[in-house]
């Protein structure tokens, strides 16, 4: 660090803002700071400290605090008290979004990921791709008047749909939505803005979520499974997403087809036809049906349950997580985990911890949110070094 004094003095002031940012942030939530504070916090001259606190609030990005919280009410001030400074977690905003068979699903929040509003509007599982596109441009609109968000204060869009995503937000193979594969998704909705949308596969955007906000907070080796007639799952590896080479990690609804004749909507079925491969209704009733004490419906939930087991338990055996975590419809359905606990202790050396999802049906959008958060926090709070500048 100290290389790059006096020769590349832009360099120097990112990193001085980076680190005074970072200091008003805090680890958690923000906390407002007096420069005396600041210059602790971040280990830089006073001069300097106040000549980034003055930029920053320039650029709007830092506010002088009102109040002090900890002076109580009625106390009587000494003298001029000592100014206190704030991250403005309002100069921006960011958006969640789920694209999924039967909904859209946005969230919107500051740049501290502190939720705002969120709207869910239904969609038909056969709507085709630039139907589904348009509703998610109505629903996202919807939002932001009803927050009264002007598009230009968005930082990042997170986006979770299901398929194998390639970097670029291309969905490489969806086979969940009519016309989705080979679709230029991230490029399609950047038409929409002039920030960053990043796209991710919902399962793996379940996982953050998880991980963030839901039942996997504090474990870093976690196995998401969104559970359905094609199961997907997002693991996270100490702490951080696995995606696989190309995008392909988790998709274990692929698994069936390694000498299986029988289809997971076949195996749920409790008639000669199978289940619509869309129809999470119909997975929910046979559910419903089998704790009611139908025997049908019990079978065709062993069966399914058996399958499903034997998906997660290659996941298990690879990955050796602390945590399975179980969403997507299987959310809330009673009799779910047990059997699951079970099966896995017979099929794994060391059976993980089994937990239904916190979020249920928001986990998608909610990991979508936290994407486009990492986006935001990695402009604002991490340098980027160009190459050879150290």
């Amino acid at each position: 660090m100290s290389g790059l004094s006096g020769r590349d003095p832009s360099l120097l002031r990112r990193i001085n803002s980076t680190v005074v940012l970072r200091a008003l942030r805090g680890p958690a939530t923000p906390t407002a700071l007096t420069l005396t504070e600041l210059v602790h916090a971040s280990g830089l001259s006073r001069p300097t400290v106040e000549g980034v606190v003055e930029d920053l609030i320039a650029a709007g990005l830092v506010a002088e605090a009102e109040d002090d919280p900890d002076q109580p009410r009625g106390t009587a001030r000494r003298g001029r008290p000592a100014r206190r400074f704030r991250f403005r977690a309002e100069a921006g905003h960011l958006l969640g979004l789920e694209i999924g068979p039967h909904r859209v699903a946005a969230v919107l929040s500051d740049l501290t990921g502190r939720i705002l509003g969120s709207l869910t509007r239904e969609i038909a599982e056969t709507a085709p791709a630039d139907v589904r596109l348009e509703k998610c441009r109505a629903t996202l609109g919807e939002l932001l008047r009803r927050t009264g968000t002007a598009r230009d204060t968005l930082r990042a869009v997170g986006v979770g749909t299901p398929g194998i995503v390639e970097a670029d937000g291309t969905v490489h193979l969806g086979t969940a939505l009519p016309g989705w594969t080979g679709l230029a998704l991230g490029e399609r909705l950047r038409r929409s803005f002039s920030c960053p949308v990043l796209v991710e596969n919902d399962a793996n955007a379940a996982a953050l979520a998880e991980h963030w906000k839901g039942a996997a907070r504090g474990v870093d080796d976690v196995v998401m499974v969104l559970a359905g007639l094609s199961p997907g799952a997002g693991s996270l590896i100490g702490g951080r997403l696995h995606r696989g080479f190309g995008g392909a990690a988790g998709e274990i609804g692929a698994l069936h087809l390694l000498g299986r004749e029988a289809t997971p909507e076949r195996l749920l079925s409790t008639t000669d036809e199978p289940l619509h491969p869309l129809d999470e209704a119909a997975v929910a009733r046979v559910f419903a049906q089998a704790k009611r004490g139908d025997d049908q419906a019990r079978r065709a939930m062993d069966r399914f349950l058996a399958r499903l087991v034997h998906d997660v338990a290659a996941l298990v055996l690879a990955l050796d997580p602390e945590l399975l975590v179980v969403g997507g419809w299987a959310s809330g359905l009673d009799g779910v985990l047990d059997p699951l606990r079970a099966e896995l202790a017979r099929y794994c050396l060391r059976p993980p911890r089994v937990a239904l999802s916190h979020l249920g049906e928001t986990a998608v959008a909610t990991g979508a949110l936290r994407v486009a958060l990492d986006r935001a926090e990695n402009e604002l709070f991490t340098l980027d070094e160009p190459e050879g500048a150290l």
